[in-house]
């Protein structure tokens, strides 16, 4: 890799504006002058007043992507630097990825160079070692199983045998399901030894299936001897969630033979505390290769989730191949300099793209299928549509006045608006290609964070709620997902969304699954307006959020300081009441992907708080130990 042209380094100071300000320095690392050229750079700290910057011109902004020029006349020789401020943010930064993501420089030429970007510093303070967020732990069992089992009255033996191996007479089935565990475990742990054969060993233990039609639905139930293991089982996932566990009490007495055993003797009683236990993935701030996907998916299964959501659009990216509509995966992906979709969160001066084909789609939901893990779709309606927009331009109201709304995120006019006819075919003819991708029960229509104020410009939408006697934003949201919900009824599907599609008076919540993020209370709300939840809050299982409060910790902090001992410890079901809770479906972690612009980052932040997350959602709450925990995680794997 050839070192830096240019460098851009910043710092973050509290006064200066009403929410501090940034010190920008471009350092000239070429071998020749620079002059009239343009600096880029995208951050999530947004200018919202672009007069309140010093030593240089605000050109534009589009969400989180930033134009300057220097003054007029400067020239910045080699070895020289360029210094500038901006003072009018729309909030503090308070940690180190609220500054600069990326940036690049446009030249004279018009030619687009990129800009190396350093960690965003706070003036006046020093950088403290990372804090410590597991302890050591302790076990009371020295068993390395994740999550714990909702039932263990097992005893330890000395040693282990080298494999399990299905006994005489299985089922093709049966030696299947060990097949399939043998391949899960070889992709997570590719230099760590099989648990499993499917051949007899003198030094292993044979394992006996016994199919029990009394076990609940994705429970499992091991017996240990001396010579022999039974796992029984009434369906293919209990099956499967049992030689998980068998996979890691042998790897962790295997890897750390000081710290965990095998058991010789005793049962383990098991089955989930919920039904829904989800793991969501931003793709479309972020693109991740179907490899990286496939290998979320494995993590999922080891940890015994079973929903994978799959965020499939946003307003940076569509990323999933529509045939009817293929310019959604070539307009409605590329992010670059001369794109039709400007850089954010990290692009710089080379374009990038990326989605998923139908092929590679089909690929991903067989897979999880094989690891009983059910793929959620989600396109994210009618909010978060920038992309979409941009490329399927006859989605809108050719009148509506422009930039007459912005999204939170700082988005233009980014919904669909339901008061164009078309709007309703396009969705009709992206719906039929989805559910013959997906088989699942749901479909994710988003319906999260409209902009008050949306469509209110548009002569259509004016038009529109004086003939349905209907006013304002959230009342044209619900009058739209209405007709989503009958659209996905017609094709066999439920709706799922987040809380807000229950705004404006909602859609009707049989066969409707809201997942409430805002936070915890918002899920209470929810049941008693009748609509089952899913608990996914911001404040606990939101896996972008910070981990501690120091500035040089990676992460959002909208929802505040999430630690993996706060996640591990909060109770969703709360303040329920008894007669709600049957409501509560279960509860999800959400991997959102403005930060994540590295494997090094994803898994920070990721790991250890999905593992705590998925025995929230397995173990039952009288069982679960902090400290036990903490000293079992170190073996999860990683992306």
């Amino acid at each position: 890799m050839q070192p830096a042209s240019y460098r851009l380094e910043s710092t973050w100071q509290p006064d200066g504006g009403p929410n501090g300000s940034f010190s920008f320095t471009l350092f000239n690392l070429s071998d020749e002058a620079l002059s009239g050229f343009s600096l880029v750079y995208t951050s999530l700290t947004r200018v919202i007043d672009p007069k309140a910057c010093g030593n240089a011109t605000f050109l534009r902004r589009d969400a989180n992507f930033h134009e300057f020029a220097p003054p007029a006349g400067v020239t910045v020789g080699v070895g020289q630097s360029w210094t500038f401020t901006v003072s009018g943010l729309h909030r503090p930064a308070r940690h180190c990825t609220d500054g600069a993501k990326s940036a690049y420089l446009t030249l004279a030429s018009g030619k687009h160079v990129s800009v190396a970007v350093s960690d965003l510093l706070l003036e006046g303070r020093v950088s403290e070692p990372p804090p410590v967020l597991l302890p050591e732990g302790k076990l009371d069992l020295p068993f390395a199983l994740q999550p714990w089992p909702a039932e263990i009255n097992a005893k330890p033996g000395e040693g282990f045998p080298v494999v399990l191996y299905p006994a005489v007479g299985c089922s093709f089935e049966e030696q299947r399901a060990v097949s399939t565990a043998i391949s899960h475990f070889r992709r997570l742990f590719e230099s760590a030894h099989v648990p499993f054969s499917l051949s007899s060993s003198v030094q292993g233990r044979s394992l006996r299936f016994v199919s029990n039609a009394a076990i609940a639905k994705e429970g499992y139930l091991l017996a240990f001897s001396s010579d022999e293991i039974s796992l029984s089982y009434s369906n293919a996932a209990g099956r499967q969630y049992g030689l998980t566990s068998l996979a890691q009490l042998l790897h962790g007495a295997r890897s750390s033979p000081g710290k965990f055993r095998f058991p010789n003797a005793g049962t383990i009683s098991d089955g989930p505390r919920y039904g829904w236990r989800g793991c969501h993935l931003d793709v479309s701030r972020q693109f991740y290769p179907v490899a990286d996907v496939t290998r979320l998916i494995d993590i999922i299964a080891w940890l015994k989730l079973n929903i994978f959501h799959w965020h499939l659009s946003d307003d940076e990216a569509w990323r999933l191949e529509i045939r009817a509509y293929p310019a959604l995966t070539t307009a409605g992906v590329l992010r670059g300099p001369d794109e039709p979709i400007l850089p954010q969160l990290g692009n710089g001066a080379e374009p990038v793209g990326g989605f998923y084909s139908q092929d590679d789609v089909k690929a991903i939901v067989a897979h999880a299928r094989s690891l009983s893990v059910e793929v959620i779709p989600e396109i994210d309606i009618p909010g978060h549509n920038a992309a979409t927009l941009v490329a399927v331009p006859e989605l809108t109201d050719g009148q509506e006045a422009p930039e007459s709304y912005h999204s939170v995120q700082g988005y233009a006019n980014n919904a669909l608006n339901p008061a164009v006819p078309f709007t309703y075919q396009f969705l009709e003819n992206v719906f039929d290609e989805m559910v013959e991708l997906f088989p699942s029960a749901y479909i994710h229509i988003g319906g999260d964070e409209v902009a008050d104020g949306s469509w209110l410009a548009s002569p259509l939408a004016k038009k529109l709620m004086e003939e349905e006697g209907i006013s304002g934003t959230f009342a044209l949201q619900s009058y739209f997902l209405k007709r989503i919900k009958e659209m996905l009824t017609a094709r066999g599907r439920k709706l799922a969304g987040w809380n807000e599609v229950a705004h404006g008076g909602g859609v009707g919540a049989t066969d409707t699954l809201l997942m409430a993020w805002e936070n915890p209370k918002v899920g209470i709300e929810l049941a008693r307006e009748g609509y089952d939840v899913v608990m996914t809050p911001g404040q606990a299982y939101y896996l972008d959020m910070v981990q501690a409060e120091a500035f040089q910790e990676p992460g959002a902090s909208w929802a505040g300081t999430v630690p993996p001992a706060h996640t591990y410890g909060y109770e969703a079901e709360g303040d329920f009441p008894e007669e709600l809770k049957d409501r509560m479906r279960g509860v999800q972690a959400c991997i959102w992907s403005e930060h994540f612009l590295s494997r090094g980052y994803f898994n920070r932040l990721v790991f250890p708080r999905l593992p705590a997350i998925a025995e929230a959602a397995w173990t039952p709450k009288a069982a679960k130990d902090w400290q036990r925990f903490a000293a079992i995680v170190p073996l999860s794997p990683s992306l």
